[in-house]
């Protein structure tokens, strides 16, 4: 660091955060504020206090702050301590987390507690013992990548069928799916309004409950969504042995619920507060997204002993490019028209399902080992209808 850059003087309109960054005072005081509310979030989340502690010098000696005016400097290797100070402190900003990053964070560690404690409270007789290949795993978006369309919006669906929505909720959230879809960028009083409205449904209900309606709606509404070629790219994975985990911004519980009608090892979704077996009404963090998936994934590579390096992302959305680009291979499933780029730039395996043609190449078979259960339900149920 020169001394230069340690003299450059701040001018009065703004701070200077970096070689290239300068704040306004207005955009100083909102990052302020930003990281007060996540020393709070994180105090809150850990238990922990922050407290200020003053810079030293190396010879321990104290340096003061820019607003304070008890030591005024008395000659020039005190103007430079203090300058100094001003310097470092300002560049540690920028390195703080944001509550909203925080909020991903703490996302990303609850789905992958709940993740394990789903293996831990499996029976031996439900573990099929057929994960040979302990390093390698997938993990799969569920949104528009395994499933054709949301699956909140279906859950939803279900929901109102069963009068706990109307189904002009269901419009007015479809619509803010769609305007994400469209310019894949996600409105802030869209999102904080469907999750506000979710999580008022939720308050005070029993998690057993959301799980059964999971289930029930899964079947009726969601079974038949299933793109047949994402399904079969999944058992590709576990005819390897490896695991195969989804990992998605919708409820934990109906994650789990699709993962397990799928033969998956288990998912990765938004965690809902509970005491007691009980909805709160909060989330723990935030929905799952973005750099939360990240997060997630990692965690559970961490505490299954796996190698993302031997390990396989897919995807439909470029905000998925923070999971996407964690593992060795990334596959873009799918994908919105910013991943395509990207995935054309980076080299990523690309897969189109939308068309009927791909669909049937990719598709088929897995269609056959997936659906036989189905179709055996089926089968049956036409012959006690000629009966």
């Amino acid at each position: 660091m020169s001394r230069d850059s340690m003299d450059r003087p701040d001018s009065d309109d703004t701070l200077f955060t970096g070689d290239h960054d300068e704040l306004t005072p207005d955009e100083a005081a909102e990052l302020d504020a930003d990281h007060h509310e996540a020393a709070e979030l994180e105090a809150e989340q850990y238990d922990v206090d922050h407290v200020e502690e003053p810079l030293e010098d190396r010879d321990g000696g104290l340096i003061d702050g820019p607003e304070t005016d008890a030591h005024p400097a008395e000659d020039h290797e005190d103007e430079d301590a203090r300058r100094v100070g001003e310097w470092i402190t300002q560049r540690a900003g920028r390195f703080r987390q944001t509550a909203g990053e925080l909020r991903q964070v703490l996302a990303g560690e609850a789905a992958a507690k709940a993740a394990i404690e789903s293996l831990r409270a499996r029976t031996p007789d439900s573990d099929d013992g057929q994960n040979t290949d302990l390093t390698g795993a997938a993990f799969f978006d569920v949104d528009n990548t395994l499933v054709h369309g949301a699956s909140i919006v279906l859950f939803a669906r279900g929901l109102a069928s069963r009068n706990y929505f109307s189904y002009s909720d269901i419009m007015n959230f479809a619509w803010q799916q769609a305007k994400f879809r469209i310019t894949g960028k996600e409105n802030a009083e869209d999102v904080a309004e469907g999750r506000d409205k979710a999580l008022s449904f939720i308050a005070g209900r029993e998690t057993a409950e959301l799980v059964r309606l999971g289930e029930e709606i899964y079947d009726e509404y969601i079974a038949e969504k299933i793109w047949p070629g994402t399904a079969a790219l999944a058992q590709r994975h576990l005819d390897a042995g490896q695991q195969v985990w989804l990992v998605t911004a919708t409820p934990v519980e109906l994650a789990q619920t699709i993962a397990k009608r799928l033969g998956l090892t288990g998912a990765l979704g938004t965690v809902a507060e509970s005491v007691d077996g009980v909805f709160t009404g909060r989330l723990v963090g935030d929905i799952l997204h973005g750099p939360g998936k990240a997060h997630a994934v990692r965690t559970i590579a961490v505490r299954e002993g796996l190698n993302l390096k031997r390990c396989t992302a897919y995807s439909d959305s470029h905000n998925d490019v923070p999971m996407l680009s964690l593992v060795g291979t990334a596959v873009a499933i799918n994908p919105d028209a910013d991943l395509r780029e990207i995935a054309r730039v980076r080299g990523w395996e690309q897969y189109d399902f939308r068309t009927a043609r791909k669909a049937a190449k990719y598709g088929m078979q897995t269609a056959m080992v997936v659906g036989a259960a189905g179709g055996a339900a089926a089968v049956a149920s036409k012959a006690l209808r000629r009966k």
